[in-house]
């Protein structure tokens, strides 16, 4: 892992740099951190350059304090390409990770060459997911961070993967027992208060992947599938649930390299 302070906070990124060409930011979903792209990246390497990074609060970077919201989260993936001279960059976010591209392709439009949601949604949480943003919250403050994690990655394999990937269920645990409690916290404050984006999606000026998993029971693909025009790919991809880089990866990489020999940076 290589790190990198920040220019304008006192934490440090931690992220991988892999390959050689188009500069391509691979951003991972809540708990998790770079490894869930690790069976992704030997698929795409020999494409791009790759920079998969721990967000702010998760994996071995530094934990922001609260409030942060995911406009914070967005300048800081900004900054960590700015200090490694990438201009624009292809960002591919999953679920957190597109709420964060999402806030970059609005704030940090000079950065983001093209842009790809990946089991995430331009939709803010409705009060049934705000109540359970705050009730995760409690539970984090209450018990920690492993039986929150341990009730929250089965949710995310499709229902017939739990049992036959238990071993990639177990991996995702893994992953999601280093994120630190507080990050934890930070995280879920900042996606609970996120705002609707369905408009950056609307007046995006450069092309955009939407990738649905058919049996996500965490974001249905109609929540990914917002909006639809010319410069807007829909991708929805077979018998996997909300995290495809684990579930089906090369099924997932096939959907990004398609999208990636598209761009022109």
């Amino acid at each position: 892992m290589n790190k990198v302070k920040l220019s304008n906070r006192s934490i440090e990124i931690s992220y991988k740099d892999a390959g050689e060409g188009i500069p391509v930011l691979l951003l991972h979903g809540f708990c998790g951190s770079s490894s869930y792209w690790d069976a992704v990246v030997p698929l795409l390497q020999s494409q791009c350059r790759l920079i998969v990074p721990d967000l702010p609060g998760h994996g071995k970077s530094g934990v922001p304090q609260s409030p942060y919201p995911i406009e914070a989260f967005a300048d800081d993936m900004a900054d960590l390409l700015q200090q490694l001279n990438i201009g624009k960059a292809v960002w591919l976010g999953h679920s957190l990770g597109g709420y964060v591209t999402l806030a970059a392709a609005e704030r940090h439009a000079d950065r983001v060459g093209a842009f790809g949601l990946i089991h995430s949604t331009a939709y803010p949480d409705d009060e049934k997911g705000k109540e359970g943003r705050l009730k995760a919250i409690q539970t984090v403050l209450d018990s920690g961070i492993v039986p929150f994690v341990d009730g929250l990655i089965p949710k995310l394999f499709a229902p017939e993967h739990v049992e036959s990937m238990s071993d990639k269920v177990e991996e995702a645990k893994k992953i999601g027992y280093a994120t630190p409690p507080e990050g934890a916290v930070v995280t879920l404050e900042a996606m609970r208060d996120r705002p609707d984006r369905n408009e950056v999606l609307r007046q995006a000026a450069c092309p955009v992947l939407l990738v649905a998993g058919e049996n996500d029971q965490i974001i249905k693909p109609d929540k990914t599938f917002s909006v639809q025009s010319d410069s807007i790919r829909h991708a929805l991809l077979n018998k996997v649930g909300h995290m495809s880089m684990m579930e089906h990866p090369e099924q997932l990489a096939d959907k990004l390299s398609a999208f990636l020999k598209t761009i022109r940076l």
